[in-house]
């Protein structure tokens, strides 16, 4: 873990030099890309959160027959009360023309700094008309998921992107809460993208199916059990 660590830091200073979020090189048969926003449509950004910390970044190397690796750090821990996490992935993408493409891969997800388990993801999904559709099932610590989600980025009525998710979450061991047990629950969100003179905006709506005093057992991801409308504007610096 510790050179996977250091492989993905090496990426992160590298991507302090380029103008842009993303840093591309070709290198041969290769395909190298540095930055600050993920590189990957299925692998990030879908199935977690783009970025929970204040900096984040890595790195994304993929072939021309479409196997790509890659590291991606959404939180670098430096800010407060937020932990460094590292999400090394592999994958395959392949189009099968410009409309209709797939792709499945794998994640692993690490917190170095932190006494927790690790925890695994597979994905697959379609990419159609430019929109993406995909399924991701994942083996937490603590519970097993199970996440549908879409991006509509195919049709942006108003230069509006549209992305949703939706997940079923099977507690390995239920939880005691006010008149009974909570071993499973289900939670969803869906946000609206735009991008205003260099920011980028996004409202998010996020709920579940736990409420009052059931919300106790709640660890989904969400920041929130009961509904939540939340804005946020973002504009990247390099």
């Amino acid at each position: 873990m510790r050179t996977s660590s250091c492989l993905l830091l090496v990426g992160l200073l590298a991507a302090t030099t380029a103008h842009a979020q993303i840093f591309q090189r070709e290198l041969g048969d290769f395909d190298l890309k540095l930055g600050t926003t993920p590189s990957r449509s299925m692998a990030q950004g879908l199935v977690k959160p783009a970025a929970v910390g204040s900096f984040h970044g890595g790195l994304d190397l993929s072939h021309d027959s479409g196997l790509y690796v890659g590291q991606y750090a959404p939180s670098m821990g430096i800010s407060p009360g937020k932990n460094l996490e590292i999400d090394s992935y592999v994958g395959f993408k392949q189009p099968f023309d410009q409309l209709l493409g797939y792709e499945v891969g794998m994640i692993h997800y690490s917190y170095p700094k932190v006494d927790t388990l690790d925890s695994q993801e597979v994905f697959g999904g379609l990419t159609l008309l430019g929109s993406r559709f995909g399924i991701a099932l994942s083996n937490d610590p603590d519970k097993q998921n199970n996440t549908l989600f879409a991006d509509l980025g195919g049709n942006q009525p108003f230069g509006i992107g549209v992305s949703m998710k939706y997940t079923t979450h099977q507690l390995n061991s239920p939880v005691a809460v006010d008149g009974g047990y909570v071993s499973s629950f289900t939670d969803w969100s869906v946000k609206f993208s735009r991008p205003v003179m260099g920011v980028d905006l996004d409202l998010i709506y996020s709920n579940s199916s736990l409420s009052g005093s059931d919300c106790s057992a709640y660890s989904g991801h969400n920041s929130q059990c009961d509904g939540l409308v939340t804005l946020k504007a973002e504009r990247a610096f390099y």
